[in-house]
């Protein structure tokens, strides 16, 4: 009898941790059927798997990893907007204290192609004037739970 609670337990841990993980979204149209059904999307970037541009030169992307929810978007089909590909974007903009810079509002950006490219923008903001102090622009690709790529996007339950 004891024997049989343990199993029980343990299956009901196992069961109850698999059903809160949150589920892999692995590409665009995944993506938009999500959040056009009202789900709750995060996006996690490991900006070292991503092409960094600034001051319109690549330079070596750094080994750090930020994440945002997809809680404001706008979804524009190809052609839309005179648009080549289909994209969701959105963007979302903290008040931080930087080390060098004081405090700034850091903005980010992202927009999501239905070729499963990502370009994520960042820039930090002086509160009083908008004026940017630091920009820059990283190129990845969504990671589809095989192919290693920097964006992974998951469906919240």
């Amino acid at each position: 009898m004891k024997k049989r609670t343990t199993y029980y337990v343990i299956s009901i841990i196992f069961l109850s941790l698999s059903y809160c993980r949150a589920q892999d979204i692995k590409n665009f149209n995944e993506l938009v059927s999500a959040v056009k059904d009202g789900r709750e999307v995060r996006v996690v970037i490991e900006y070292g798997k991503c092409k960094l541009v600034a001051d319109s030169v690549e330079i070596k992307s750094p080994e750090a990893v930020g994440g945002m929810s997809l809680s404001t978007f706008e979804y524009f089909p190809a052609g839309v907007v005179k648009n080549p590909k289909g994209f969701l974007t959105s963007s979302e903009t903290v008040l931080i204290n930087h080390k060098k810079y004081g405090y700034v509002y850091n903005y980010v950006k992202i927009k999501i192609y239905e070729n499963n490219e990502v370009e994520i923008i960042a820039r930090y903001l002086k509160p009083s004037d908008l004026t940017s102090v630091m920009d820059e622009t990283f190129y990845g690709e969504i990671n589809n739970a095989s192919n290693n790529k920097a964006v992974k996007l998951f469906l919240v339950k």
